[in-house]
């Protein structure tokens, strides 16, 4: 069973339960496919998936937000840390830092987290939607998505990529790959190749030293 929440939140906020109402209509593979998101709501928790603006995306499960909950669940701040609770907490709604989607029957899946969301030309772009997509590429080792600068867009997606020893791909080769499996505005601009991607003590790239070339010299970032 699926579910999702948060220490801040006491902590479940949702379930992945099928809807009574969906089981004599829906095929047995979507009631599968639902069962498999973050879910919806238990009693007692309104949540809302929203964009940048406030307002909620469109419930078609591809519109990019930011998941906000109110319930009694949820915390009423940060111990003694009153700056952190204004920003996670703003007009009633605990802002998660999770960014997800929502279908037509309300049930939301969560996609990436909100630091490592590109926003390009005011689409939101999870990286890892598409580090996920690039991972079916053959012959890949390993890869990370990352923000770069562009004078069009502000930011548009960069593939930072490693091929398996033997392995030949070009740029073209990535970005047609992805054409396949994403959205157009999804497709990296960008693909660059190296030998190994860095990393800290615990395995996790450091998406950090990754970006930080692309944006040496710039008098804002833009994410």
């Amino acid at each position: 069973m699926v579910g999702y929440g948060l220490s801040e939140t006491s902590p479940v906020l949702t379930v992945a339960w099928p809807r009574r109402h969906l089981l004599d209509v829906e095929p047995p593979e979507m009631r599968l496919a639902r069962q498999a998101t973050t879910g919806w709501p238990v009693p007692g928790v309104r949540i809302r998936v929203v964009a940048s603006d406030g307002t909620d995306v469109r419930p078609d499960g591809t519109q990019l937000g930011e998941i906000v909950v109110r319930s009694n669940v949820v915390m009423d701040g940060y111990y003694l840390d009153p700056e952190a609770t204004a920003a996670a907490i703003r007009d009633g709604w605990f802002h998660t830092g999770d960014m997800a989607t929502v279908d037509e029957q309300g049930y939301i899946t969560i996609k990436d987290r909100a630091k490592d969301v590109i926003i390009s030309g005011g689409e939101n772009i999870s990286s890892v939607e598409i580090e996920n997509a690039l991972a079916e590429f053959p012959g890949l080792l390993e890869a990370a998505v990352v923000p770069v600068p562009d004078d069009t867009w502000g930011e548009v997606p960069a593939a930072i990529v490693v091929l398996k020893p033997g392995v030949t791909a070009t740029a073209d080769d990535i970005i047609a790959h992805c054409r396949q499996r994403l959205a157009g505005f999804k497709v990296p601009r960008r693909v660059e190749f190296r030998d190994q991607l860095p990393k800290g003590g615990t395995g996790k790239i450091l998406e950090g030293e990754l970006r930080e070339p692309f944006w040496r010299g710039q008098e804002k970032r833009v994410h």
